[in-house]
């Protein structure tokens, strides 16, 4: 597909996106006027619409459109799965459906209704993922029948080349012909030879031949360590050509980390997260976390309270006990549980050296005489951690 026929399908495909977000949020709306019974339909669709609300609208469409983008839904997704597409589409979705509670929370919106928000989550999400589907379809039928098809040159001959170049052309809906390889000859590549891939250039020959012939895509699968040299030539030449670059990068050795590329100013930075979360994962999970929380505190209070007086009645001193604990990344913070020894236990504890089973710095005594009454209890039920739920919240 040449860039013009791109551009045009990638613009009409934005204004659908958006355009779906406006019929689900049409659909939510007389859905929640229809739960009210507060007007009839014909009064609905004769509605006017203040200056004020229409505004606030375009500021949902402009987000939705930014939410979208940023969790590449526009990108090329030939390498994506549909499944990795419906949750991209999922996790948008519901980003922007969250945003828009939040902005009618804060505005104190009547429309919006739990059930606004499911049939606007749910239309918003069925329909574009469907959207997406159909033209998956349709693209990969072109595909099959030899349209819209891209030019590809992988640049190497080891095994990690030929094992991608073989998952490339089993995967005949993805719209990829590979026309060759690009290498020096060398000793070891005696594997490559028995395969029915052929070298159509080596890398004095690689600016020539990318003049001369149609390449659409790129990819690189070579050892940064010894050829590092040629492969930064491959790539600026590919850059004067306006061709797509993809590079097989394993220089790390990563085996649970994720790498990622993203653009700082004029720099390309390769990012390697080595986490188990990121991005909307760590949204949603603080969102869950401080919900959670919350609704538990408020349910806890009144054992809360019981906890504070009995504690209080055995032994003198604060209700609480707080320290400073090594958190995510070594940053520390304020620790906060239920007092379950006498007060100032930290600064008596020179008594007991004697009696400590630990080695080391850590101190640990079974029966520790510091030890309130009330405290065993609490540590006996698990609950003098309870108050850590603050700690979530805050």
């Amino acid at each position: 597909m040449i860039p013009l026929r791109r551009k045009i399908l990638l613009e009409t495909f934005k204004l659908f996106d958006l355009l779906v977000m406006v019929f689900a949020f049409g659909l939510a709306t007389a859905a929640s006027y229809y739960q009210t019974g507060t007007v009839s339909f014909s009064d609905f669709l004769s509605m006017r619409i203040k200056i004020q609300n229409f505004a606030l609208f375009l500021g949902f469409l402009i987000a939705w459109h930014i939410i979208f983008s940023l969790f590449g839904l526009y990108h090329s997704r030939r390498f994506s799965t549909r499944w990795g597409e419906a949750i991209d589409v999922i996790k948008a979705s519901s980003i922007g459906t969250f945003l828009i509670f939040i902005v009618s929370f804060l505005f104190n919106i009547r429309l919006a209704t739990p059930v606004f928000f499911v049939v606007f989550w749910t239309g918003s999400i069925v329909i574009t993922i469907l959207s997406r589907l159909i033209l998956r379809s349709i693209l990969e039928w072109f595909r099959l029948k030899g349209r819209n098809l891209r030019h590809m040159l992988i640049v190497g001959t080891n095994p990690r080349a030929i094992q991608f170049a073989q998952k490339i052309e089993a995967k005949t809906d993805l719209g990829y012909r590979i026309i060759g390889f690009v290498d020096n000859e060398y000793s070891g590549n005696g594997e490559f030879k028995k395969m029915e891939y052929r070298v159509v250039s080596d890398f004095n020959n690689f600016p020539a031949f990318l003049r001369e012939q149609v390449v659409d895509e790129v990819v690189i699968s070579l050892p940064m360590k010894s050829l590092y040299n040629q492969a930064s030539r491959i790539v600026a030449l590919c850059e004067e050509q306006g061709v797509i670059v993809r590079f097989l990068s394993d220089i790390f050795d990563l085996k649970f980390g994720r790498s990622e590329a993203e653009q700082f100013g004029e720099d390309s930075v390769i990012t390697v997260s080595t986490g188990a979360m990121k991005g909307w994962q760590v949204l949603a999970k603080r969102v869950f976390d401080f919900i959670a929380s919350l609704i538990l505190l408020v349910i806890l209070s009144p054992l809360f309270m019981i906890i504070a007086v009995l504690i209080k009645f055995k032994s003198s001193g604060p209700i609480f006990f707080t320290q400073l604990r090594p958190g995510l990344n070594k940053r520390p913070f304020r620790m906060i549980k239920f007092r379950t020894m006498v007060k100032d236990a930290d600064k008596i504890i020179d008594r007991f050296v004697h009696l400590n089973q630990e080695s080391g710095p850590a101190f640990k005594i079974k029966n520790d005489p510091r030890i309130t009454s009330i405290g065993k209890l609490l540590r006996r039920a698990s609950v003098d951690e309870l108050p850590q739920l603050i700690n979530v919240v805050r």
